[in-house]
């Protein structure tokens, strides 16, 4: 049987859709008394790029995946643990799947619950739902297109009011110097937190907490759960740079997404910042 190739201007086949999104809600929910029992007390290396990663990011990555493939043998499947010495991946199935089996790492390593799993089904390179559990908040985020964002059993909406001074707004560090300058006056002007895990950044932006997220070197991983989410309840998406998606082609060395999302009014301001720069963007 041959995989299912992308078909543009086909509309969703709903049984197809909905199949998807509950065996992802069921994957990722069986992988949470693991993740737990690792919490704080798993050993952790670091890679070729600096980043932290656990015996159980790979755990969680084949167990998700190869109970996704049972029932979906022709979609992709993308993992920020893939070897990195494989080839580029190119995504021809009409569905994908992206994982990050613990975003925020180095907090889950050292016992900070701000971590999570974020799993993003694509369709047409284009993400269509996400989920994250929230380890702090022992909760599970979810949402797509047609959808909305669930918040655990609470349904969930982008900000959308005016920003004020009181806003809150969402971020990773370190920064670029260059990138610094653009945002200073953002930084002085609104208040800022920083979790530690980009999902969790998006996710709390998704549901109303903050009022966006801004982020200069997260990887598509990172993003493409949240992003549906952002889409889902109202938000938008600003690229500064080339866009994550619609993704076509997957490898664990690939640029980093730098973006804006979460309260239409805040992007745009985000926007005029930094374009009117004359930095990077």
């Amino acid at each position: 049987m041959k995989p299912q190739k992308r078909k543009p201007g086909r509309k969703p086949v709903a049984s197809e859709l909905r199949h998807r999104i509950n065996a992802g809600r069921v994957a990722v929910k069986n992988q949470i008394a693991f993740f737990e029992s690792q919490f704080g007390q798993v050993e952790s290396q670091w890679k070729e790029d600096d980043t932290r990663v656990t015996f159980a990011d790979f755990a969680i990555s084949e167990k998700v995946f190869t109970e996704l493939r049972r029932s979906f043998p022709h979609d992709d499947f993308c993992s920020e643990e893939s070897n990195p010495e494989d080839e580029e991946m190119l995504l021809e199935a009409e569905y994908a799947w992206i994982l990050d089996p613990i975003d925020g790492t180095n907090n889950y390593a050292l016992g900070i619950p701000m971590c999570s799993i974020s799993l993003a089904l694509l369709r047409n390179g284009e993400p269509v739902y996400g989920y994250i559990y929230d380890y702090a908040r022992r909760t599970l985020i979810e949402g797509g297109e047609g959808e909305g964002v669930l918040d655990g059993t609470h349904r969930c909406r982008v900000l959308a009011d005016e920003p004020t001074v009181q806003s809150h707004f969402a971020t990773n560090f370190p920064f670029d110097p260059a990138d610094m300058a653009l945002t200073r006056e953002l930084f002085e002007q609104y208040r800022v937190r920083c979790f530690g895990s980009a999902a969790m950044n998006l996710a709390y932006t998704a549901t109303g907490k903050l009022e966006a997220c801004l982020d200069f070197r997260v990887k598509v991983w990172d993003v493409a759960a949240g992003f549906a989410m952002i889409k889902a309840g109202g938000g938008e998406v600003v690229y500064f740079g080339e866009p994550a998606f619609p993704l076509n082609r997957f490898h664990v060395r690939m640029p980093a997404v730098r973006y804006v999302a979460g309260n239409p009014a805040f992007c745009r301001i985000v926007e005029e910042r930094i374009r009117g720069g004359g930095g990077k963007a």
